[in-house]
């Protein structure tokens, strides 16, 4: 399929939303904490998904086209933001201060926060990897979409999960 017909682009875009509407929702609100400016953010993927299906070619997958249209604009929107802003070197979020009270953050939800404030902290391409990887990709498809090989999305994912490891680790983040 050269380009997509408006009835073919409507069909995809259907099939795209249905499976992969809720990771969209979950990487905008991943990317952008406020609110209002995640669902912006989340509009602005539908968008750009509904124009670029019109020239799927089918050469890939259709959730990988849907990923990487996502996560070309959620990183245009992170670099738009980012101009005064720097995340975390990998190598410096074990240097992020631990909970006060490693006792009272053993709960489920305080533990999310701390895992997802962490992955929010890393800078890019390191936090799209692992955004990618809990939606299930494995290093292939995490490679396909953010254009690196799938063994350095492997060896990225090591790290990343290393480097938590550590940070929740006794205590000690390092």
């Amino acid at each position: 399929m050269d380009a997509a017909p408006a009835a073919v682009q409507e069909r995809l875009y259907q099939q795209a939303m249905a499976a992969h509407a809720p990771a969209i929702a979950r990487l905008a609100h991943a990317v952008e904490r406020n609110p209002d400016r995640a669902r912006d953010l989340e509009q602005d993927i539908h968008l750009a998904l509904w124009r670029s299906l019109s020239g799927f070619a089918g050469r890939s997958a259709l959730s990988t086209f849907v990923y990487r249209v996502a996560h070309n604009v959620a990183a245009s929107h992170v670099a738009r933001d980012a101009r005064g802003t720097k995340g975390v070197a990998l190598e410096d979020v074990a240097d992020l201060p631990a909970a006060d009270d490693p006792e009272g953050t053993a709960g489920t939800t305080q533990l999310l926060a701390r895992i997802h404030a962490l992955i929010a902290a890393l800078r890019q391409p390191d936090r799209s990897v692992m955004l990618l990887h809990l939606e299930g990709l494995d290093a292939a498809a995490i490679g396909a979409v953010t254009g690196l090989s799938a063994n350095h999305v492997a060896v990225k994912l090591h790290r990343i999960r290393t480097m938590l490891a550590r940070h929740f680790a006794s205590g000690d983040p390092r």
